[in-house]
């Protein structure tokens, strides 16, 4: 009987170890397989190996496993093993804020909702990770709305003299009515900085005029459209009305101020936020004849309100006078693509276009450069060009201007072409903040173009309102774009919004196919105190929700979970390195209970568990007394072995078995059964595929890169089972 089963036995390894191949030693001749990993295991340990079970048979409890959807969704040698010794699925990072919200806070749902389906067609539940966490976050569309406002100037350039304004004198203003008074206040506009027109209405107003501030003569040409605008607030609710004099042919149209051109209506209204005023008047707006018209600022229909009106906004603009600055670029808006725009130098993806609210500065479009990678040196390596609409005249002087802002920290700098008169900017940081550049430049004569250099820090860049003028016939320009922050108190609402929209939509859509989910992922700093956002973290993806949102971030975070996922849900907070900083363990634990003393449940603690040879092993059976102490549900949330090495020795290998097998047994002893929520093997092999971005160069998972079973598997088998299972084998192994 023993030769009956003896040699199926042995066919079955070697099909399983080499897939398609004919024998053991062909492995590594297979391009589809990689490289051997490793020194190879003695044949007779690779057959006990290759009788085990499928891991999940051996638990008791769920286990999971850490993948890549992409690579379950393509590679059916991956696939099979996860359906093959899974209960549950953690997908690394595509259920995350910064794969799934894209740069208009929208979430595409469309690759987790293909994955989970598979997923369920092959018996497995899916773990959601994770909610909210500072790492893999569109932090360009989470900064980008707490970012200034940026205020574009007018569209042209400002006819109103505003000197009597900004200076208290009200030279040439006229103020009819004053009200309780009408003065100007330092450093009450829009910024901290600015001034602002102060109109108070007495305690008996009740007509519009009541409260009245009227304009100097404002010169005017026939046929002509204008532009008023400004903006306005008020301490309380308030309502008011702009007038003409005789000029126009309706002396109160009552303009509407909050569309572009204008409707007619009675009245506006004014509350304690700043609106933008802009009224267009159009040529049949004024009488023939008319070459002047001034304008009033009634404010008189309510009593004891005061409002107040930023004196750098204020302006009048002739939308059709030949005055304003030639703009040297065709293309320097991009409201119709990047036309005119062309890579000089750079990777094949470094230019196109933008579109979005926080990546455009005004209008509909923006230019977007990505530059890979970092030369300070060689600003020139990723290189945007475009040329003049003349050529540039010797020892003129003309003013370079740009809206600019990146995703993260970076730098920029202009350069004229050709390369034989070129003039090179200093190089000038950018923000994820808008942020006007402007290059002043004396011409050597022959320049017929100029381009953008950002070769010097790597990042995702948006360029918007190119202008290039010549100084001496630009007749003026526009009037400078305002920047306003946005206060504490509005930025932590903002996010706050934004949270509770990220949240609610994930758990609504997945109500029904996700019942367990890390909502708050690594909140701890390594000495056991909470992150507060100063950790000086620059990734591209790194956003800080309590930085903004306060030590109640995570408090939020589970409340809105529970509000919109399922009563029965397993909500868990989630850390690394409570097995080597004790410290962190126990301040972890601290915070689930400040979380629930604010009212919020939090139904378990996962522990990473991303491990070495040397990891203390004292240590791990502490943090395991610690947190069963807690009474919640414990998960072993992210459990891998290193090495330190791509080809680990057979005698690493078996201390990796060990270390694995160790794990497991202490968690099964020290974590009561009624809280052994379950534990996750994240990875499922060495194959570089799953390591581009996660421990490369290592060998940490259970099987090897060719998706062959490892001594680790036997390891972690051993553990879930309680036992050696290969002594239950029967039957001779085959002698190495």
């Amino acid at each position: 009987m023993k030769s009956k089963y003896i040699i199926p036995i042995i066919a079955s390894s070697l099909m399983i170890l080499s897939s398609c191949d004919d024998n053991l030693m062909e492995w590594g001749k297979d391009p589809e397989h990689g490289a051997v990993t490793g020194a190879e295991l003695p044949l007779a340990l690779v057959e006990k190996i290759s009788r085990y079970e499928p891991l999940k048979n051996y638990s008791d409890f769920p286990l999971g496993n850490g993948i890549g959807i992409s690579l379950y969704m393509s590679d059916a040698a991956y696939r099979k093993i996860v359906n093959d010794n899974f209960d549950e699925v953690t997908p690394g990072y595509e259920m995350k804020h910064g794969a799934m919200v894209n740069s208009k806070g929208e979430i595409n749902f469309t690759n987790v909702d293909a994955f989970i389906a598979a997923t369920k067609s092959a018996g497995l539940s899916v773990f959601g990770h994770t909610l909210i966490w500072h790492s893999n976050q569109n932090a360009s569309y989470l900064n980008g709305i707490i970012a200034p406002t940026v205020i574009p100037g007018s569209s042209g350039t400002n006819i109103l003299d505003l000197a009597p304004i900004k200076n208290g004198t009200f030279t040439g203003w006229a103020r009819n009515n004053p009200g309780k008074g009408i003065t100007t206040v330092a450093n009450a506009g829009l910024t901290s900085t600015s001034a602002a027109i102060q109109l108070a209405s007495s305690a008996s107003s009740s007509a519009a005029y009541s409260l009245q501030l009227t304009s100097p003569n404002v010169p005017i040409v026939t046929g002509h459209n204008y532009e008023i605008s400004f903006y306005i607030k008020s301490d309380v609710a308030g309502k008011g009305r702009i007038s003409f004099n005789t000029s126009l042919t309706n002396q109160y149209p009552y303009k509407d101020w909050f569309a572009t051109g204008g409707t007619w209506t009675e009245a506006f209204a004014t509350t304690s936020a700043w609106q933008q005023v802009k009224i267009k008047l159009a040529p049949g707006d004024f009488k023939a004849g008319s070459t002047t018209f001034q304008f009033n600022l009634d404010l008189g229909y309510l009593p004891n309100v005061t409002y107040l009106i930023d004196a750098n906004t204020l302006a009048v603009v002739d939308l059709d006078a030949a005055t304003g600055p030639v703009n040297l670029v065709s293309n320097g808006n991009f409201n119709s693509g990047i036309t005119g725009w062309s890579k000089a130098n750079g990777a094949a993806d470094a230019l196109s276009a933008a579109t979005g609210a926080s990546n455009v500065y005004e209008g509909s479009g923006s230019m977007k450069v990505v530059n890979a990678t970092s030369t300070p040196t060689d600003q020139w390596r990723t290189q945007i060009q475009t040329t003049f609409t003349s050529t540039l005249v010797a020892g003129k002087s003309y003013t370079i201007s740009y809206m600019i802002r990146s995703e993260a920290n970076g730098s920029v700098r202009c350069s004229t072409t050709p390369g034989s008169v070129a003039s090179y900017q200093g190089d000038q940081t950018t923000t994820t903040s808008w942020k006007q550049i402007e290059w002043k430049i004396t011409a050597k004569g022959g320049e017929t173009g100029f381009g953008f250099d950002l070769g010097g820090a790597a990042g995702t860049y948006y360029i918007d309102n190119v202008l290039v003028t010549d100084d001496a016939s630009s007749g003026g320009g526009p009037t400078a774009p305002i920047t306003i922050d946005k206060t504490d108190a509005e930025k932590t609402k903002i996010i706050g919004d934004a949270m509770t929209d990220w949240i609610s939509k994930m758990m609504t859509h997945y109500k029904t196919s996700v019942f367990s989910w890390d909502v708050v992922n690594e909140p701890m700093k390594e000495d056991g105190t909470l992150r507060n956002g100063s950790e000086g973290d620059t990734a591209t993806d790194y956003f800080s929700w309590v930085k903004y949102l306060g030590k109640d971030y995570a408090v939020k975070a589970f409340k809105l979970a529970r509000q919109y996922g399922n009563t029965t849900d397993k909500l868990f907070i989630n850390d690394y390195n409570l097995e080597s900083r004790l410290d962190k363990c126990d301040g972890i634990i601290e915070y689930v209970k400040y979380i629930e003393s604010q009212g919020a449940q939090v139904d378990g603690i996962g522990t990473q568990m991303h491990i070495g040879l040397t990891t203390d092993k004292d240590k791990i059976v502490q943090m395991f007394q610690k947190l069963a102490a807690s009474g919640k549900l414990i998960k072993i949330s992210e459990l891998d072995v290193r090495l330190g090495t791509a080809t680990p020795t057979v005698a690493q290998q078996a201390s990796q078995a060990e270390m694995y097998q160790y794990v497991i047994d202490m968690y099964k002893k020290y974590i009561p059964v009624a809280q052994q929520y379950g534990i996750t093997i994240w990875g499922v092999s060495d194959n570089a595929k799953e390591h581009e971005y996660w421990l490369p160069n290592e060998s940490p998972n259970l099987w090897d890169a060719n998706y062959v079973r490892k001594h680790a598997y036997k390891g972690a088998a051993d553990g879930l089972a309680g036992k050696d299972v290969s002594l239950g084998f029967s039957g001779e192994l085959v002698k190495p």
